[in-house]
């Protein structure tokens, strides 16, 4: 490459756990390229996540994008690299001749549409989601193998709102606070709400604060597990906005969940995260996996094809034994114990 590029946009516009896994990509290239200013492209509801990395300078909108904003840190953009590949993202790059478009190559409108392609195919690889984005900066002259362990430090989430009082109230200062997220919105194979019910039952309340977490739209679906464990739990469904709810995290001790973003954002954070997941590609924890110091994951050791159409009755999910995620969770929190003395 003749040619550093100065004023990046990163396009990664789907969901919040994909965004997390994103970051590291501006991290390696302000590494390589010291003085380099990177936008984020994504979608509104993932803002405050792309906000609180301090690898990106600039937050662009997808709607705003669309109308014409490519100002990288007020400078017109020179590069985009299409991380998540969107076809009117693409055309849109091209008709605002935006100098350098890089996308795959596996994307029949990115030959019409960019003018660097990296041959990069997801569907079969055997690299994680993280390590697959970090994939497309060959096209800068970053081959480097990226290890999960330093990828897991790369996320740069530290410029966190201050958690409000009414939050931070709920916290508990002598038990290991534990959040457990226990829907999907769909994007997941769910562990199901038995489980986690059976989980809070086993768990020892002088020792843990238990709250459920989830959207708004979520809080019926919930409803069973308030009305079998409600008065074991703290219920902060919908209850705050994302950019506090990271900063809720942060100062909580573990989360427990499905493949979701706010898994990712624990894992990012290093917060002790759990993530639950079927053994079955590529929605597996070889490929998504939660990625830090104290993340860790659940899965059957087993072939997982017979329920690949019935998502929703996921047994490789439901055979996950709670009292595997109890043994491990006792384990963190003894260790939070050990710390006082």
């Amino acid at each position: 490459m003749k040619k550093i590029p100065q004023h990046i946009i990163i396009s990664r516009t789907d969901s919040i756990g994909d965004v997390v896994l994103t970051l590291p990509v501006a991290k390696v290239l302000k590494d390589y390229f010291p003085g380099i200013q990177i936008a984020f492209l994504g979608k509104s509801y993932t803002r405050p996540v792309i906000e609180a990395c301090s690898f990106v300078d600039t937050f662009i909108d997808l709607n705003d994008f669309n109308h014409g904003n490519t100002l990288v840190s007020g400078h017109k953009a020179d590069t985009i690299l299409h991380v998540f590949p969107t076809s009117s993202i693409a055309k849109k790059a091209k008709e605002l001749h935006i100098p350098l478009r890089i996308g795959t190559t596996n994307r029949l409108y990115h030959w019409f549409t960019c003018n660097r392609l990296i041959k990069l195919s997801r569907k079969n690889s055997l690299l994680h989601e993280a390590q697959l984005n970090l994939k497309l900066l060959a096209a800068f002259g970053i081959e480097q193998e990226f290890s999960l362990e330093a990828i897991g430090q790369s996320f740069g989430l530290t410029r966190l709102a201050p958690l409000q009082p009414e939050f931070a109230s709920l916290l508990s200062k002598d038990r290991y606070n534990l959040i457990l997220h226990t829907k999907s919105q769909g994007s997941a194979r769910e562990w199901g709400l038995k489980n986690f019910i059976q989980l809070i039952r086993s768990l020892d309340l002088h020792r843990y604060r238990i709250f459920i977490s989830g959207t708004e739209k979520e809080r019926a679906l919930i409803a069973p597990l308030f009305e079998a464990v409600g008065e074991m739990v703290v219920d902060i469904t919908g209850k705050m906005p994302l950019s506090q709810f990271i900063s809720f995290i942060n100062q909580s001790d573990g989360l427990v969940a499905n493949s979701t973003g706010p898994l990712h954002i624990a894992a990012a954070l290093g917060r002790d995260a759990f993530g639950i997941y079927p053994p079955m590609r590529p929605i597996h924890p070889g490929r998504w996996a939660p990625l830090g110091a104290s993340a860790e994951v659940f899965v059957l050791n087993k072939e997982c094809n017979d329920c690949r159409k019935a998502p929703e009755g996921c047994h490789c999910m439901s055979e996950i034994s709670p009292a595997l995620i109890k043994a491990a969770l006792d384990q963190k929190a003894g260790a939070k114990e050990n710390l006082k003395y």
